[in-house]
């Protein structure tokens, strides 16, 4: 079996790497490919509790929780309701549609009726905003 090896040089701060569909990352891990969407600010999110916002067509829930922020798709695969009109609960958001809870962090559906995780996005926090990664 052929095994791949790759190299890495820096470059100004990137790292290049030489690997058939490897995406060059920066050095804070980052990949150049990715898509960061500022959404709010910091300020603007009432701990424990969820805001809706729009990020590059996609409707997403922000929920801050104990200082983290955490981000979801927006809408409750199970029932098409909005997220962002649930109740949060820790960790946990509830559907206000059939009472349904998703685990923030996860995306995980924690019980009946819901069935299938919910899409979760890589947030990050910088000079007060919060960005969001839809790529």
């Amino acid at each position: 079996m052929h095994k791949h090896h790759l190299l890495r040089k820096t470059w100004q701060g990137v790292v290049i790497a030489a690997r058939t569909g490897h995406v060059p990352m920066f050095k804070n891990g980052d990949s150049m490919s990715k898509n960061w969407i500022d959404v709010c600010a910091i300020e603007e999110l009432t701990n424990d509790d969820v805001k809706g916002v729009q990020a590059a067509g996609h409707d997403l829930a922000l929920y801050h929780v104990d200082g983290e922020v955490f981000a979801t798709e927006g809408v409750c695969n199970h029932g098409n309701a909005r997220l962002c009109d649930g109740y949060l609960e820790g960790y946990e958001i509830e559907c206000p549609l059939h009472q349904g809870r998703f685990d923030v962090r996860s995306g995980k559906a924690m019980c009946a009726p819901l069935t299938t995780d919910i899409r979760i996005y890589p947030v990050k926090k910088e000079k007060g905003r919060v960005l969001v990664e839809v790529g």
